[in-house]
């Protein structure tokens, strides 16, 4: 089905659950910070459903956007979350949730875009409206999955680094935050080698199969 679309309505597609996959996380971790007593995010007005103020144009949408086209994977990166750590009781342990909040939001809405398929499915007498539907579902489905599985590599400085920290005494914790700079080299590096492919073709694959057949389809 993809396919058949033009290009404009191939971006569309493609923008629209993208941009509310990379938002919603970033929420969650204002969100969770918040709760742990952190509103360093919402004084600097990131605690907003509004994606322009998440989104960076060179790392939310062209680099993604590259890459999707080209192998079939997504790395980029959204402007940083500002979080003050010294506002946390145990500072360790609400990092540690604070970073599982954005893959654990992109779990959530994948569940959501796998509702909207049954529902699409539902009134699929009505073409118009079904079949976009239809297709925003598979989109957001696909783009969670990928940004929940990469997100919790335990590469600096992905959130799956943030729990390895956290699990770590503190000087070994400092010594592996200091890979955060070669962090974006790793996983290009990863993907050229097409070791991106080998750990998560299979997984996203499944659970896309398992999350499209909540849907219905």
């Amino acid at each position: 089905m993809m396919g058949d679309l033009t290009l404009v309505q191939l971006f569309v597609v493609i923008l629209v659950p993208l941009v509310l996959a990379v938002t919603v996380h970033e929420v969650a971790h204002c969100w969770m910070a918040k709760l742990f007593g952190d509103n360093t995010a919402e004084q600097q007005g990131r605690y907003t459903l509004n994606p322009l103020m998440h989104i960076d144009l060179l790392g939310t949408i062209v680099v993604p956007g590259i890459l999707l086209y080209f192998t079939g994977f997504i790395i980029g990166w959204a402007k940083p979350v500002p979080i003050d750590s010294r506002n946390f009781k145990k500072p360790k342990e609400a990092m540690m949730l604070v970073a599982l909040a954005g893959p654990f939001s992109n779990i959530l809405m994948a569940f959501g875009w796998a509702f909207l398929g049954r529902f699409a499915v539902e009134i699929s007498q009505i073409e118009f409206v079904a079949d976009p539907l239809n297709l925003w579902s598979r989109a957001g489905i696909h783009f969670n999955l990928i940004l929940a599985l990469i997100n919790l590599l335990p590469i600096p400085p992905l959130d799956g680094s943030r729990v390895i920290s956290g699990l770590l005494p503190d000087y070994w914790a400092w010594r592996y935050n200091q890979l955060e700079r070669f962090g974006l080299i790793i996983m290009v590096i990863l993907l050229l080698t097409g070791m991106l492919n080998i750990l998560f073709d299979y997984p996203i694959y499944y659970l896309e199969q398992w999350f499209v057949g909540l849907a219905g389809r």
